[in-house]
């Protein structure tokens, strides 16, 4: 229902505000996983990854889960800025997916401005290049 949802709006938005703009789609923790899975269906030239929840909490009654394919799916650039002590994991770096750790923990709270330094030397490097569509 997310899914749904993340791909309606972004798509009403640039279908009118931004159109004809890139889109970078990015999250926090569940909205990070929602615009994974929803990268390509947005048209999405970017994912930005905030706290990127790669393994739910172990339970007695289940075996470790990991949401690894999720991001392993992303096939536009992806940034994922994760806390040096997410207890939900650190994802791995790969050929389009860059990962950044940063002091902390899930909440991301304890250095904003090595989260924000992270994300603005993506954004420059990765996708300040892109025109907009159809230029």
């Amino acid at each position: 229902m997310l899914d749904a949802a993340w791909i309606s709006i972004v798509g009403l938005l640039s279908a009118s505000a931004l159109a004809g703009l890139p889109i970078v789609a990015g999250g926090r923790s569940l909205g990070a996983r929602v615009a994974c899975r929803t990268a390509e269906q947005t048209g999405a030239v970017g994912v930005l990854c905030l706290a990127f929840p790669l393994e739910p909490p172990r339970r007695a009654d289940k075996p470790q889960q990991s949401r690894l394919d999720e991001l392993d799916a992303v096939s536009v650039p992806t940034l994922v800025v994760q806390g040096e002590s997410d207890p939900f994991g650190i994802p791995p770096p790969a050929p389009s997916r860059e990962v950044v750790i940063v002091p902390g923990d899930h909440g991301l709270k304890k250095d904003l401005d090595a989260v924000a330094q992270a994300v603005r030397e993506w954004l420059v490097g990765e996708v300040q290049g892109l025109s907009p569509i159809g230029a």
